[in-house]
């Protein structure tokens, strides 16, 4: 049996996304200086900002795949949905655990009905649902179509979280990122955190892609037999 193109992707992301890592978590964490305002507490946000923006890119590629699966049928389109769907639900529950983290201190509460803190967890229990919906029903096929539905509605939501702060009073500030309001010592190390962050998503995926493959050959010699 010859490897696969995912499978031989693997150990390289994964070397790749550890070195990134190690790099940027400690320029974040050690090098970097502290925010004038908040001080030392800023320093999550080289944790929460990549944590959210990869998962956001984790829910597009449910989107795409998701549509894929829909028109073409074809079973790669929903491996690589549901192996994304995994992961961008452990990066969602990783940003509202270190959103928390800098809440206390910095609002005095880890947790407030804030806007955007309340719709980032919609979209986490939306997807959650998702991978319930695919474990409860029993046909492959149908669950994986019932799915791709919910992926693809559920991406929705980003652009309510995104806007929250706009539409509603909220204590979250707008995107410093987006308006380029951060100053360069705070940039580098935010911006190599999120390069690290996309690697370790990317690792992640192609590892649970080649097993979601795998567990898609194993399914159909069973039913050969």
């Amino acid at each position: 049996m010859m490897a696969s193109s995912g499978s031989r992707l693997v150990l390289p992301l994964g070397l790749a996304a550890a070195a990134a890592l190690a790099a940027g978590l400690y320029v974040g964490l050690v090098r970097a200086p502290a925010d004038v305002v908040q001080g030392e507490v800023q320093r999550i946000m080289y944790l929460h900002v990549p944590t959210v923006l990869v998962a956001y890119l984790a829910f597009a590629v449910v989107f795409v795949g998701s549509i894929g699966y829909l028109l073409t049928r074809h079973e790669g389109w929903d491996i690589l949905a549901h192996a994304s769907a995994e992961i961008g639900v452990l990066f969602t529950a990783l940003t509202i655990a270190a959103g928390a983290i800098w809440g206390k201190p910095t609002w005095g509460a880890w947790w407030t009905w804030d806007a955007r803190i309340t719709t980032v967890t919609i979209l986490l229990l939306i997807y959650l649902g998702y991978l319930m919906l695919r474990a409860a029903v029993e046909d492959q096929a149908r669950g994986a179509r019932y799915a791709a539905v919910v992926g693809i509605l559920g991406f929705l939501d980003i652009p309510i979280i995104h806007k929250s702060v706009e539409w509603w009073r909220t204590l979250h500030q707008p995107s410093s990122l987006a308006r380029g309001a951060i100053d360069p010592a705070l940039l580098f190390p935010l911006l190599l955190n999120l390069g690290a962050f996309a690697l370790l998503y990317a690792f992640l995926l192609a590892q649970r892609v080649e097993l979601g493959r795998l567990e898609a050959e194993l399914l159909r010699r069973r039913l050969g037999e």
